[in-house]
């Protein structure tokens, strides 16, 4: 079928599916309303056909991101120098050979890698491998990104603010109060991933290798660094958003991460649940506000996608196009697996501006040594990044805490 068609018509299937799913759920909450209980095969309906929305929508995101998956650059006008790395690196993977690519590096007075260390890939293939775990990682996907050469980033950010005010055209002007200068520092952690293939392979001249790398580490990439950008702790990896201090919204300072709770222990209040959903809204303000995103797992938004406003419209939408994103009160949801279940005291919902709020930060240089040893039959590839993250502004980022306080 036409990738196209494909995705068209499993866009289609996921609208079908959360129509049926509204239906079978306003049957359910009728039958409470009516009996202060539902049906169990009612309630076994819904949970079929909200896991039935689940894989369509998953289905639907997964051909999604295949049709923007932009394809490696062929061999078009590139500079000679990209050329001769390119073709060196091939050779490199393909047959073990090293010398082209140490010419390479010593032409270019290159100290960052060697054959005991690995060696730097292509740029293209770089770039690829960036593209692809954007696409799977959802933090970095919403998130700030620099490319850094150091091996740490650092931020400078002003405490106090700086003093301003209002004068006249010749009214002396006040000298202004000293700024408090701190900095907010992000390392950058190694990332690793091995994939393996046998020689045969290696030796097909029909595998496109730079592409070959970039699937094998797309996915373990991004897997890892999804889960450090929400709960790392900042040792070896990503510091997470989670792992910051974190209070009430109403004591709220510079360095902390505030939170409203829902005021019932491991669950929303049974009535009008989503009014605390508008307060988590409006608990930013509106310069972050117009560009916020929730994060949140597919368990959570399972849960979530049942509630209703108090005018009995879902506040939970489906994509309006099959490369669009789901909504909740009119944001956008991304969804991170690393994102806490719905659990008592549990911050299992964040909504925040993530551009401003978080910073990735990715050391410029991925690279590769080939291990022919250690696995026999198998070609190891030993492929490293270097990655930090962290909270850049503290107030961009709101969290619902499912418990009394």
């Amino acid at each position: 079928m036409d990738g196209g068609l494909e995705t068209k018509v499993a866009f289609g299937d996921m609208m079908q599916a959360f129509e049926a799913f509204k239906d079978a759920n306003d049957e359910r909450l009728a039958q409470i309303e009516a009996r202060m209980s539902a049906d169990a095969v009612t309630s076994d309906k819904v949970e079929r056909i909200n896991r039935a929305v689940d894989e369509a929508k998953a289905r639907l995101d997964e051909l999604t991101l295949k049709a923007r998956r932009p394809q490696l650059s062929g061999e078009t006008a590139e500079p000679p120098m990209a050329r001769e790395h390119k073709q060196a690196f091939e050779s490199y993977v393909r047959k073990g050979e090293a010398q082209g690519l140490t010419g390479l590096e010593a032409k270019a007075f290159s100290v960052s890698s060697n054959p005991d260390g690995g060696f730097l890939v292509p740029p293209e293939i770089e770039m690829e491998i960036g593209r692809r775990v954007a696409n799977f990682s959802p933090i970095r996907a919403i998130s700030s990104v620099r490319q850094v050469s150091a091996p740490s980033y650092r931020k400078p950010f002003n405490v106090t603010g700086f003093a301003t005010g209002w004068v006249g055209e010749t009214a002396a002007r006040p000298e202004t109060a000293t700024p408090a200068l701190a900095e907010i520092q992000f390392p950058t952690m190694e990332l690793y991933a091995m994939p393996s293939a046998t020689q045969s392979l290696l030796d097909d001249a029909a595998v496109n290798i730079d592409q070959w790398i970039a699937e094998e580490v797309q996915l373990a990439f991004a897997e890892q660094e999804g889960t450090a950008f929400v709960i790392g702790n900042g040792v070896n990896r990503p510091k997470g958003f989670l792992d910051y201090t974190k209070v009430t919204d109403a004591s709220w300072s510079w360095g902390n991460i505030g939170y409203l709770p829902t005021g019932v222990a491991g669950n929303f209040a049974a009535a009008n649940p989503s009014d605390r959903l508008f307060d988590l809204i409006y608990s930013l303000k509106a310069g972050h506000r117009q560009n916020a995103v929730w994060v949140m797992n597919r368990r959570t938004q399972s849960a979530i996608r049942k509630i209703k406003d108090t005018t009995g419209n879902y506040m939970w939408e489906p994509a309006a196009r099959p490369d669009g994103r789901a909504t909740l009160m009119g944001f956008p949801v991304a969804e991170s697996e690393a994102m806490p279940d719905i659990a008592t005291d549990s911050f299992g919902l964040a909504f925040g501006d993530f551009g401003q709020g978080y910073l990735v930060v990715d050391r410029v240089g991925v690279r590769v040594l080939r291990d022919p040893y250690s696995a026999k039959p198998y070609v190891l590839f030993y492929t490293t990044k270097r990655v930090g993250g962290g909270v850049q502004n503290f107030e961009a980022i709101k969290l619902l805490r499912f418990g009394v306080s």
